[in-house]
Formats: C-alpha cells, sequence, structure tokens
C-alpha cells in the first residue's frame, strides 16, 4: 500500500476510525470478502500489545498489564501509585467510578435537575475497550432485538464466530451447576425455555494447558486480517475531520446528498496532520465519540447524539451457602479460578432486567470472613434498560475542546419514573436471586451504581428503518444522507436493551461490512 513519508497511506478505499471490536470486525469482514480493497485502521492511542488489541487478561507478566492500562487511560492517565487491580473500589459507595484501563469525560456539567453519567469513561488504544472487558456476549432477546433487520440472526452467528464465543468454556466449573440449579428453582417458572437460566455465552477460551484467553481486537482482526497486505494500522493517528464532497464537487450519493472522500488525521506522536483519500469511511468509535466526529465533521443529522442510553447497574454478593468441599485450585492472576463460572439471567420483557451471577474468589464487596472456600462468594450483577428519551443526548460545545482537540460534551441524561421503576424491580429481583443462593456478606443493600459505570452506553448514532429525523444510519448502518460514511459500536444500535452490547454491536458491523463488500463485488 503506498504511504506517504509520515508512514499514513496516501489513498485507501475504506479507512476506518477506531480499533475495537466493531472496527476490527469491518477490517476482517472486508478482509476476507472483498481482499481486494485497501484498508486503514486508525486509533487514537497507543498500542499497547503484541500481537495488537490483545486483552489485558492475557499480559501474564503484572507489571507489563498495568503499563498498558496506564496507556488506555487517555490524555491524563491514573497515577502510578494507584492500583490496576480491576477489583479494588469495585463496589464503593462513590459519586463516581473509575475502572483501571479507562478515563472519565474531563467535564460531566451535570444540571441541577438532571442525574447526568458522573461515571461515563472511555480507553483509547489499540484494540479499545476490548482490551478491557468482561467478554459477555449473550443475544439480545423480546424487545431487545431489532425487529426490522431480517438478518441480524444471521449477523449474531457470525458475530459469535468472530469473537470466539462458547457458553461452554466455563459451564463446568465445580460450583456453576449448582448456581445455574438454584436460580433456575427460583427464576425459571415462567420464562420460555430459550430464556431460561443458562451458562453465559462468553469470549473466553481456553487452551490446552487451562490457561483462560480472553478475546480482545486481536481475535476479531484475526489471521485473514493480520497477513493481508492491502491492511494497515496505525496508532497514536487522532483522525479529526471525516472529509465530505461538497454539491457539485466529487461523487455524490444516488439520492444526490453528500460522499465521503477521506479522513484528516493527526499523528500525536509527530503533531503533524495528514489527509488519506478514502472511498469509504467507517467511524467505529464509541458511543460518545463516534457522535463527537461526525459533529466536527459537519455532519449532524437531527438524532446526532440523542437517545443516549446507559444501563443502570445493581450489584450485589452472597455467601454460597451449604457448598460441598473443593480442593484448592490455581488462579490465572486475573481474579478467575478453575471453581468460577458466569450464569446469565436473560432479559425478557416481563422481566426486562439482564442478570450475570459469577463466582468470585476477590469479592466485590470487602469480606469480614477471610478463611472463604474459593468460589464461595458470590457476586450478582443486574442491568436494566433505559427508558429511551430523545432528551438524553450528548451536546457539542463549538467553544471549548477536550484533551484532545475535538469538540468537549455536555451531557443531559435523566432517570425517568419508569427507569425508577425497572431499577425498584430489579433491586426485589436480585434480592430474590441472591436468597436462592445463600446468605448475605452483611446487611448492606444492593448497590446501585453511579450513572454511566455499565460501559455500556448506546443509541447515540442509533440505525433506524426510515430516515424520520429519529436515527442516524439506515439498516446497513450507513448515514443517512452521506454516501460511504458508516458508523459502528454500540451507538448504533436503537433499542432499548439490557444484556451487554458487544456482541450485538459487532453482528451489526458484519452487516455494515457485507453491503460494502456487496458494493464492491
Amino acid at each position: 500500500m503506498p504511504r506517504s513519508a509520515s508512514g499514513f497511506p496516501d489513498e485507501v478505499d475504506v479507512a476506518i476510525v477506531g480499533s475495537g471490536p466493531a472496527g476490527a470486525a469491518y477490517a476482517r469482514a472486508l478482509s476476507e470478502l472483498a481482499p481486494q480493497l485497501r484498508l486503514a485502521v486508525f486509533e487514537a492511542g497507543p498500542l499497547i500489545s503484541d500481537p495488537p488489541g490483545t486483552h489485558v487478561k492475557n499480559i501474564v507478566d503484572p507489571e507489563q498489564r498495568a503499563r498498558a492500562q496506564r496507556a488506555s487511560e487517555g490524555p491524563r492517565p491514573i497515577a502510578e501509585a494507584v492500583s490496576t487491580d480491576t477489583m479494588d473500589d469495585y463496589a464503593s459507595d462513590q459519586p463516581t467510578l473509575q475502572r483501571p484501563g479507562t478515563f472519565l469525560l474531563e467535564k460531566t456539567r451535570q444540571r441541577a435537575s438532571e442525574d447526568g453519567l458522573p461515571a461515563a469513561a472511555m480507553s483509547s488504544n489499540v484494540g479499545g475497550m476490548g482490551a478491557h472487558w468482561t467478554g459477555a456476549c449473550p443475544r439480545p432477546g423480546d424487545s431487545e432485538v431489532i425487529d426490522f433487520l431480517p438478518e441480524l440472526t444471521d449477523w449474531l452467528g457470525e458475530a459469535e464466530r468472530l469473537l470466539g464465543v462458547s457458553a461452554d468454556v466455563l459451564a463446568d466449573a465445580p460450583f456453576a451447576d449448582e448456581v445455574r440449579k438454584r436460580l433456575s428453582v427460583t427464576l425459571d417458572h415462567d420464562r420460555p425455555r430459550d430464556r431460561q437460566i443458562q451458562p453465559m455465552p462468553m469470549a473466553v477460551r481456553r487452551t490446552p494447558d487451562g490457561q483462560l484467553l480472553w478475546c480482545g481486537a486481536d481475535m476479531v482482526f484475526g489471521d485473514a486480517t493480520r497477513t493481508n497486505p492491502n491492511f494497515s494500522l496505525h496508532a497514536e493517528a487522532l483522525v479529526t475531520q471525516v472529509l465530505l464532497a461538497e454539491d457539485g464537487q466529487g461523487e455524490q450519493s444516488e439520492q444526490g446528498g453528500r460522499a465521503v472522500r477521506g479522513v484528516r488525521a493527526r499523528d500525536r506522536r509527530t503533531d503533524t496532520e495528514h489527509q488519506v483519500a478514502a472511498r469509504y469511511v467507517v467511524v467505529a468509535g464509541d458511543s460518545l465519540r463516534t457522535p463527537q466526529l461526525l459533529y466536527a465533521s459537519g455532519v449532524r443529522p437531527t438524532a446526532l447524539g440523542r437517545y443516549l442510553n446507559d444501563q443502570p447497574q445493581l450489584v450485589y454478593a452472597v455467601r454460597m451457602r451449604d457448598l460441598p468441599d473443593l480442593p484448592p485450585t490455581p488462579d490465572d492472576g486475573v481474579g478467575v479460578t478453575a471453581s468460577s463460572g458466569v450464569a446469565w439471567v436473560p432479559f425478557t420483557d416481563a422481566h426486562p432486567y439482564h442478570g450475570q451471577v459469577m463466582q468470585l474468589d476477590a469479592s466485590p464487596v470487602p469480606l469480614a470472613d477471610d478463611d472463604l472456600a474459593p468460589g464461595s462468594v458470590v457476586g450478582l450483577g443486574w442491568f436494566c434498560a433505559k427508558d429511551l428519551r430523545a432528551e438524553d443526548r450528548i451536546a457539542f460545545r463549538d467553544d471549548e475542546l477536550d484533551g484532545y482537540g475535538m469538540p468537549a460534551m455536555d451531557i443531559h441524561y435523566r432517570l425517568t419514573e419508569a427507569d425508577h421503576a425497572a431499577i425498584d424491580g430489579a433491586r426485589t429481583e436480585i434480592l430474590h436471586a441472591a436468597a436462592a443462593l445463600g446468605e448475605p456478606l452483611d446487611d448492606t443493600p444492593p448497590l446501585l451504581f453511579p450513572a454511566g459505570a455499565s460501559l455500556h452506553y448506546q443509541g447515540t448514532v442509533r440505525m433506524g428503518a426510515i430516515d424520520d429525523g429519529t436515527s442516524v444510519c439506515d439498516p446497513t448502518s450507513q448515514v443517512w444522507g452521506v454516501h460511504g460514511l458508516f458508523v459502528a459500536g454500540n451507538g448504533v444500535i436503537p433499542t432499548a436493551t439490557a444484556c451487554n452490547p458487544t456482541l450485538t454491536s459487532v453482528a451489526l458491523a458484519v452487516g455494515g461490512a457485507r453491503s460494502i463488500a456487496a458494493a464492491e463485488s
């Protein structure tokens, strides 16, 4: 691929902005379906692992893992002295919650009449949040499903292939079956068979020697992308603008709208700017920075940044009762032992919550008893679907820039009466589930995390069946009225979900990539 002196290509067919799971899915699918296309991925953050995009849990050396997490924390990393143990302060009662490998919005500007998103956080590194996530990949159900996509089931299956999803890898853990049995007796009586208690599908695999490997963007890229001579990856390359053909200039869409002609990128190592011509641009950032880039590029449909939704999250912990003794099991270095498992309580419209129950040797709450059997402390996390409103939005400022020199963000966000009712229902259900499993560790009630702590933001560049002002992109993820401009990531999901969104966002990326490949065939 021809390159300028900067190392950036002068011209590509597809420029992908963002190297997380959704951006990686575009690169992988296009490498497999249209290998003749020249692809370039631009990532604002640094390269933190080899191969690129590796999950930090797979970095064996703890000091190297800590350096990778710190390097992912944006313009102002957490102080070196602060622990990078992801369980530290996990369930402490604090107004914000920042996990290692992420950074908070610089200013939340929470209004007195609003709830805001005080814990809204992002990651900047090759692999994006896919280098730090939990790996849970449940399929959406009932009203979580995008009903105007007949291909969605097929796309979800392909997403499971790219992410290496398995429901079996932790399903046979010694206590896992007992957890599922107890939950099933309590919760399954009015659930459809396919939405009953079951092992959580996880983007995790076990090596022949028993080691757990967590899927990051490296697995999604795969060998098909890494060996593609038409593919290049550029770290510390901040895309500041999608370049568009103005009316009467360059390629126009069949509908007479605008069309992409490339991107402007800043090499953050040399502080120099470069233009890269492209026929397609895929903006695959997170749900905050994807609409930010569109706004900075003058692409400002009515729904841009709107329908912002987080998943209210409750956590609780119990000590399981009446468990058999197990021999000691080795820790894999990241808090998971051979006795651990993850049970899934699926979302249904009758029970509009998503639950995941994890056996933890490092409890998410302080333990009074240090003599606990490995695997006997069970952490419960319940997520609620948000009441979707156009008023919940990101507003971008023309008079202030963030740490990357992009338009600063103002968050407008409020929990409605329906949201509070859902949270109350989830609190009741999590206590019901906990009682079936064992005894609470203390008299602390379930903790509601600060808004934004789920890291599951969605909706800000949402997909729609028609261009009626309530969506940003069409069913192929192409932005309405801008030929060749695609959006990707959790922000594309238009439904109110409670389940972890990564599988769905990767599935939508598969659909978008297939539409590009079909147009080039």
